[in-house]
């Protein structure tokens, strides 16, 4: 490090080029309040009068200025070039410097590490560079800690903060278990000064829930050296390892006595400040206008001059996603802001006046993240305008009209959140006399009270200081209560979605299931034993699972053979189903396969979004039983993550509509029950021969490869399971990883083989889209799979239309669990019946020719099933 003492009173380093290192000279406009034209320090007034003094780093007087502010417990304060609160500073500088301190912790970490580390913010200053930080690490959930309580939510922890004027900080996570894990704990600062925070946070959280880790971030650490041993000795102490990352580092020269002097000189100058105000008021009165520089210093609106209108906005913001940190921020949320950010910034950006020069977007308090990103959306869509970003605070500044001082103006006004620690009065700083044209204020619903909108509220205070005042409103987000418990009941949390490799053979990104893993369970029963108590009434059919099917070397082969062949074809489904959703549902949808044979699909329509369009959806897998409905845990953890609007339900095929129609009474329940409104139950299928759905593929009847075999093709896990003795109220359904069958994996070979033909049928998808969007394709759904099966009943003497399996992939089911019957093949069906015929073979079942069979073939199960039964037509049925 760098000891050579910088002098306060002369500039410490030249001044840096235009967007260098934060500065970001701006000289169209007023000079910039961090560092003024001609390279004078804004620390230099304070130094001159009080001594006070950096050491360390030549990045220091780049980064920091110094002020004054009233605080028994520490006069001077550090104020930041490039944090956004108090000095208003580019957007893509303050989101800069947070990034790449994130990209440090990355780097820092392991791979382990890094998927399953925290990132914890402090209220106020640091809530945005906090979260800035979360960004610059990557998929990483975020919480801040706050000063506003909210009534319903438990706080999980809280800590002191002993030399802030206000000192009370709360840990409000939604999701208690976020700070449950043993993953690296990231704690972000703007400063680290004597280390105290810190450590009074550790403590507090490691009693709790103990981790081997800890990584500590600031944009600079001025510990002085009797503290920097401090943090040593802690780690130790607590036999854990601490980690710091700073951007700068150094010392406070202070002098004997300066808290006394720095106390008495602030006294001095807002005396002398409010002489000077009442001195103007009573010039107004008389008639007499003042001068522009008390104005400008007092942060007050010169007499007589017209004040600015005051607008709203409406941001659309997307529902479901937090409006900050303060209940925690996972990176599904992430995903969601980021795809909502381009339209909110183009209503902005249209709301601001005609070619404006200078633009604030102007945060509130500990709502620092949300308005970075939006001026940072805004900078990027208006690139010759002088953008800059700052927030308002509770810490009381004093304000100095001097280029050596780092904060000029104060704007000063009721606090309008109905904070906890009552009223009182809340600053903006440094953005009155700053020449902008328009400022947005963002503030959160709780935060848009009658006092926003008073004559002295914040709205009033800058419309006295610029032409243009728009007010942006995103919505508080209210953490969902807890559901009542009786004593000893199991928690209501409901986990993440499990993933690869510790579930299932595919990559963890490609999919989620938001299923228990019931691996360790035996769950098999002999096809023959399952039929008849299924059929007898004694067990439901999702209550076991059949014995896995172990495929011969001839069906193998027909396998590879089959996916070959249709390879070209269900790409060309794939696409068009996923543009379909793209163009008509949601433009960055939540897929949502029904588990297990949308899974494979569901990762095909990711993948096409990907390589089309560059675009990274979230896709889940979740359980729906015939008779007993989806998920609905699944389903409130949806709700709780996204937008239902954005959910679109994804299946293989289908056969005669029961799951289509079972979908939608269970969505009709959950909405009753739950109150959860949103989710459309209306299925994107790859195929849909039954004629059930308007969102499909195709709607002819083929071989869709992943049909032919059941684990093996889709991740290694099985068909899912509801049972009361392993599932309970407020569980997932449960399903298995049959990790034992690595070797016959063929999931990702799958995959592949049919992404390997996306770009051959770019033009047949964008020919077959442009004919179902154009409305020449009749898609309303006919049903006529449901009228086949019923005639099949009929005909075949079946009274129930469940044993009834329509089309090649149920077909394909009812030959691999249950005990079939006979198979009706459409006559001249060819290649795409080969393996069904290679089955119905090894099973015994006869295949019969149909003719003016809607589907190339339907599988019938064997109707009252007992193992000494004998079917409808008085045959016994060969096993």
């Amino acid at each position: 490090m760098n000891k050579a003492p910088h002098h306060p009173t002369h500039p410490a380093t030249p001044e840096p080029p235009a967007g260098a290192d934060g500065t970001d000279a701006h000289p169209a406009g007023p000079a910039h309040p961090g560092q003024e034209a001609g390279g004078v320090w804004t620390g230099t007034w304070v130094g001159e009068r009080l001594g006070v003094g950096l050491t360390g780093d030549d990045e220091l007087p780049r980064l920091l200025g110094l002020a004054l502010r009233r605080n028994p417990k520490r006069a001077h304060l550090l104020v930041s070039h490039v944090l956004g609160k108090h000095i208003p500073q580019t957007p893509s500088v303050v989101h800069g410097h947070g990034f790449a301190l994130g990209r440090r912790v990355r780097n820092l970490l392991d791979e382990e590490g890094e998927r399953a580390a925290v990132v914890l913010g402090y209220a106020e200053t640091a809530t945005g560079l906090g979260h800035c930080v979360a960004d610059g690490l990557g998929d990483t959930p975020y919480l801040h800690s706050t000063r506003r309580p909210v009534p319903g939510v438990t706080p999980a922890g809280g800590f002191e903060e002993s030399h802030s004027h206000a000192t009370s900080h709360l840990l409000l996570p939604e999701d208690p278990a976020l700070l449950a894990g043993d993953g690296p704990l990231v704690l972000v600062d703007d400063e680290f000064s004597t280390g105290n925070t810190v450590l009074n946070t550790v403590r507090a959280l490691h009693e709790r829930h103990p981790r081997r880790r800890y990584v500590i971030v600031a944009l600079v650490d001025m510990r002085s050296p009797a503290d920097q041993g401090r943090l040593a000795e802690f780690a130790r102490e607590m036999d854990v390892r601490v980690d710091l990352v700073t951007t700068a580092r150094g010392t406070v020269r202070l002098p004997e006595g300066v808290l006394e002097k720095g106390q008495a000189l602030v006294a001095e100058h807002e005396h002398a400040g409010a002489q000077e105000q009442e001195q103007e008021q009573e010039r107004e009165r008389e008639g007499v206008a003042a001068g522009p520089e008390g104005a400008a210093r007092q942060g007050d609106p010169r007499p007589g001059r017209e004040t600015g209108t005051v607008a709203r906005v409406d941001l659309r913001w997307p529902a479901g996603v937090p409006d900050g940190g303060r209940h925690g921020f996972t990176p599904d949320h992430q995903q969601r802001l980021d795809a909502a950010l381009p339209g909110m910034g183009a209503r902005l950006a249209q709301a601001l006046p005609t070619a404006p020069r200078r633009v604030l977007v102007l945060g509130s308090e500990e709502l620092m993240y949300a308005p970075l990103r939006l001026a940072h959306q805004l900078e990027q869509l208006l690139p010759g305008v002088d953008l800059r970003f700052s927030t308002t605070t509770r810490s009381p500044v004093l304000a100095v009209d001097d280029p050596g001082y780092a904060i000029r103006t104060r704007l000063v006004f009721p606090a309008h959140d109905d904070p906890a620690d009552g009223p009182g009065d809340r600053y903006a700083y440094n953005v009155a006399g700053a020449g902008f044209d328009a400022v947005v204020a963002v503030t959160d619903s709780t935060a848009d009270t009658p006092a926003l909108h008073a004559l002295d509220g914040l709205l009033a205070r800058l419309a006295d200081h610029t032409p243009h005042v728009l007010l942006a409103v995103v919505p508080s987000h209210l953490p969902e209560p807890p559901r009542p418990t009786s004593p000893g009941a199991r928690s209501t949390m409901l986990p993440e979605p499990l993933r690869g490799p510790a579930f299932s053979s595919y990559a963890p990104e490609e999919v989620g299931w938001l299923l228990q893993d019931l691996s360790d369970v035996t769950l098999e029963a002999p096809t023959e034993e399952r039929e008849e108590a299924i059929q007898s009434g004694g067990a439901h059919y999702a209550e076991s699972l059949p014995v896995e099917y172990q495929p011969s070397e001839g069906y193998q082969r027909l396998f590879h053979a089959a996916l070959d062949t249709s390879a070209t074809r269900i790409a060309q489904a794939v696409g068009v189903v996923t543009e379909s959703v793209l163009a008509e549902r949601s433009p960055r949808p939540v897929l949502v396969s029904l588990a297990r044979a949308g899974t494979p699909v569901g990762i095909l329509m990711r993948r096409w979004a990907q390589h089309r369009h560059g675009l990274d959806l979230p896709h889940y897998a979740v359980s729906i039983v015939r008779g007993r409905g989806i998920d609905a845990n699944a389903l409130r953890w949806l709700a709780d993550h996204h937008d239902p609007a954005d959910v679109v339900f994804v299946d293989g095929w289908t056969g005669k509509g029961a799951i289509t129609r079972e979908l939608t009474d269970a969505v009709r329940r959950f909405e009753r029950d739950h109150g959860v409104t949103g989710f459309d139950p209306e299925i994107a299928v790859l195929a849909d021969p039954g004629s059930c759905v308007r969102t499909y593929g195709t709607r002819e009847d083929f071989l869709i490869p992943s049909a032919c075999l059941n684990s093996t093709v889709s991740g290694l896990i099985s068909r899912t399971v509801l049972r009361a003795d392993l599932v309970g109220p407020h569980d997932y359904h449960g399903a298995k990883y049959y990790r034992e069958l690595a070797g016959a994996d063929l999931s990702a070979d799958f995959l592949d083989t049919v992404a390997a033909r996306f770009p051959d049928v770019t033009d047949p998808v964008d020919t077959a889209l442009k004919e179902l969007l154009s409305g020449t394709a009749d898609r309303a759904p006919t049903w006529a799979g449901w009228a086949a099966v019923e005639r099949i009943c009929e005909e075949y003497g079946i009274r129930d239309v469940n044993l009834v399996k329509p089309g090649v992939g149920e077909t394909t089911r009812v030959l691999l669990r249950r005990v079939p019957w006979k198979i009706l093949a459409r006559a001249g069906a060819g290649a795409d019946l080969d393996h069904v015929r290679l089955l119905a073979e090894q099973r015994g079942v006869p295949v019969e020719e149909v003719s003016e069979l809607p589907y190339t073939c339907v599988g019938l199960i064997h109707p009252q099933y007992t193992r000494g039964a004998t079917g409808a037509d008085g045959k016994a049925v060969a096993l």
